[in-house]
């Protein structure tokens, strides 16, 4: 046991022996690191990561890419029963709820980060899976006795049924819902991004800088 317990220490000292870099860039490496992390976490406050963790809606509309979608679901059939995560994610455990809002989420960011959005936001296939299922699910007492509530996405793509929306069309965003479509769409607006500390410090430069000039 005690052979065992040493052998345990030795192969963790032989792995930070191997991950921790040469005395001449251990500095290098400290500041690259304090660097990465610093601009993880501007990356965090700036996007209100923190807000992706609930079930709000106003959470969708941090990108301001998504306010005709935000203003066609408030002043739709769903605006009051219904949340964007009702539709738009799987209900059928955590695990898949918290990995697809995960991917679907970096997909979003990473499309928005470089200016890739389409003037028509479309669902992609994963998407469009999931709301089917997500329509079912919620208007089983509508569908369940017909053949509707066994149609997935993957019979639609073979011509073996509909999907809801093939019918449904105006519902729930509508079929006019560009980037265009609400320029003046009451929504949620956006905060300041400043932290309150570096906006008293800002305002003090500013106030410095009038004053100087009145001088």
């Amino acid at each position: 046991m005690e052979n065992e317990h040493q052998n345990n220490r030795g192969f963790i000292a032989t792995w930070f022996a191997s991950v921790i870099p040469p005395p001449r860039w251990r500095v290098p490496v400290i500041f690259a690191l304090g660097a990465l992390i610093g601009l993880g976490g501007v990356v965090f406050y700036v996007s209100n990561a923190v807000s992706y963790l609930s079930d709000e809606p106003e959470a969708c509309v941090n990108c301001h890419v998504m306010t005709p979608e935000y203003a066609s679901w408030q002043r739709g059939s769903h605006g009051r029963v219904a949340t964007c995560n009702d539709c738009h994610v799987p209900h059928t455990n955590p695990v898949a709820t918290y990995l697809f809002k995960a991917s679907d989420g970096m997909r979003h960011a990473t499309i928005f980060t470089l200016r890739n959005e389409p003037q028509v936001i479309t669902m992609h296939e994963a998407g469009q899976a999931v709301v089917q299922q997500n329509c079912i699910r919620c208007h089983q007492h509508q569908v369940g006795m017909t053949s509707a509530q066994f149609v997935t996405k993957h019979d639609a793509e073979h011509g073996e049924g509909k999907l809801c929306w093939d019918c449904h069309r105006h519902t729930p965003h509508g079929r006019v819902h560009s980037l265009a479509s609400t320029p003046h769409a009451r929504v949620p607006s956006l905060g300041l991004v400043t932290p309150d500390w570096m906006q008293d410090s800002l305002q003090q430069l500013h106030d410095r800088s009038k004053t100087l000039e009145l001088e």
